[in-house]
């Protein structure tokens, strides 16, 4: 009974919020997305917007190509000629597809070099490896980013196939959008809504959820938090794949810029979610599934170029940087 329980409990995450200026001498922005090593979504919501600018176009459009290489053997990663190649000439991500985390070997490679290895009782004492007890319980295909050319040819022997992130984008009609207030970050009542609200909020525009909280409606019955005012449009663009975090900076420098040019648009956010199943959230901070596998974190960009940052994982994993 007591598993029976625990089993339909809600999901408990760990959620960290923060607020900073991007000229600010010690904002941390870049560091977070940088050592936040394996994205699969990247998305990014600008209200009073119709239509992207030429340039956020073009860095949507090119944010790939990644790769697939099956039954790659492990010892492929430490030879001579892959270090050379890829580790010592700038950085490789790599990390396997379709295992999970909680019941699979696992193995992610760091753009430092790094290997993590995410083994079984079996196949860790078989390694003779010296390691640690994970403190989670409990068919390879790696999945790579880098030079094109340079995979394609190193990896020519096996199974590899190049592919391009998916890309969606939509224009959201007279959306009701939470009030914010940059200095705020807990909100004031009937006069702004805190992270946590926006953070429930962006949750359900992502999902395409109905939030006007009919009485009817059987699947949700979630709405947009108060205070909220109506934008006529606003732009919705996801980027799905493999998606390295040098990508995602220059987009979030972007997105800063858009304030340059004065704008209706009060905010605008970037949210970024990791894979689900890798062993690794922020650095090399050790990831579990446990019910959700959730590791993700989201801009907040204000006009005055104040930001919000929210960073978030599963109950079991250590509290995000």
């Amino acid at each position: 009974m007591a598993t029976l329980r625990r089993l339909r409990e809600a999901p408990r995450h760990l959620l960290v919020c923060e607020k900073s200026n991007f000229s600010h001498d010690k904002s941390r922005h870049r560091h977070l997305v940088e050592t936040h090593y394996h994205n699969y979504r990247v998305s990014f919501l600008i209200p009073e917007c119709g239509m992207l600018s030429k340039e956020l176009k073009n860095l949507v459009t090119d944010t790939g190509p990644y790769y697939f290489v099956k039954n790659l053997p492990l010892h492929e990663l430490i030879t001579h000629e892959f270090i050379h190649t890829f580790v010592k000439k700038g950085s490789c991500y790599a990390l396997t597809y379709n295992t999970n985390i909680d019941e699979d070997n696992t193995v992610a490679l760091l753009p430092n070099g790094k290997l993590i290895l995410s083994l079984d009782k079996d196949t860790y004492e078989e390694t003779g490896l010296q390691g640690h007890p994970s403190q989670y319980s409990g068919r390879k295909i790696m999945k790579f980013s880098a030079e094109e050319s340079a995979m394609l040819s190193f990896f020519s022997k096996y199974q590899i196939q190049e592919h391009q992130p998916k890309v969606s984008m939509s224009t959201l009609s007279d959306l009701q959008c939470p009030v914010l207030q940059s200095g705020e970050l807990r909100g004031e009542p009937e006069t702004s809504c805190s992270a946590l609200e926006l953070l429930d909020w962006l949750g359900g525009v992502f999902c395409n959820a109905d939030l006007n909280n009919e009485p009817d409606n059987f699947i949700s019955n979630f709405c947009c938090p108060q205070p909220s005012t109506v934008v006529a449009q606003a732009h919705l663009c996801t980027i799905t794949g493999f998606i390295l975090p040098e990508k995602i900076s220059v987009l979030l420098e972007q997105l800063c810029h858009y304030f340059d040019e004065p704008k209706l648009a009060p905010w605008v956010t970037l949210s970024v979610q990791g894979f689900a199943d890798s062993p690794v959230s922020w650095r090399e901070n050790e990831h579990g599934f446990w019910k959700g596998g959730e590791h993700l974190y989201n801009f907040v960009i204000f006009n005055n170029q104040d930001y919000w940052l929210q960073m978030a994982v599963g109950a079991n994993d250590n509290c995000p940087p």
